[in-house]
């Protein structure tokens, strides 16, 4: 077994990177390679998924599911993940600027997260709201966006 492997030259020269991506870590899956750059995770059929865009990775038996902010499932066969969980989980917790529970009057709460891109700026606030509650209930999403004003104020984002 060799320690140090390396992605096959055209595997590499396949994925659409930007200027300075580096690859972190790879992994062969039953179509083609897995790979994760420093800026985002590109699946066997090319698409880039950038990590401020994932929601939720979970990887089983059978490989890698992703969920990403839009509501789009990716499943991924691999054999063998090697350091793409450890990386996948360190690159996305990382775009994670803001991630807080806020209680709304007598309703429940609301999740704030404040998501940015691999050493940028902030790109976007999400609302998740607690199980059992309207998130297009009006007077909720009012609360919702008073809570999500004050804290953009209290931390200066």
């Amino acid at each position: 077994m060799k320690v140090f492997r390396r992605l096959p030259a055209g595997i590499r020269e396949s994925l659409t990177t930007e200027p300075g991506e580096r690859v972190l870590a790879f992994t062969p899956s039953d179509d083609a390679h897995l790979v994760a750059t420093t800026l985002a995770l590109f699946l066997p059929d090319g698409t880039r998924v950038p990590y401020e865009t994932i929601d939720k990775a979970s990887w089983d038996e059978d490989g890698l599911r992703l969920v990403t902010g839009d509501g789009t499932i990716h499943a991924v066969r691999v054999a063998e993940p090697r350091l793409l969980p450890e990386t996948l989980r360190e690159r996305v917790n990382a775009t994670i600027v803001v991630n807080k529970h806020v209680e709304l009057p007598g309703r429940g709460g609301v999740r704030l997260v404040a998501r940015r891109r691999p050493g940028g700026e902030v790109v976007g606030w999400k609302l998740v709201f607690d199980e059992g509650l309207d998130p297009d209930d009006p007077g909720l999403r009012a609360q919702a966006e008073q809570a999500l004003e004050g804290m953009r104020r209290s931390m200066g984002v």
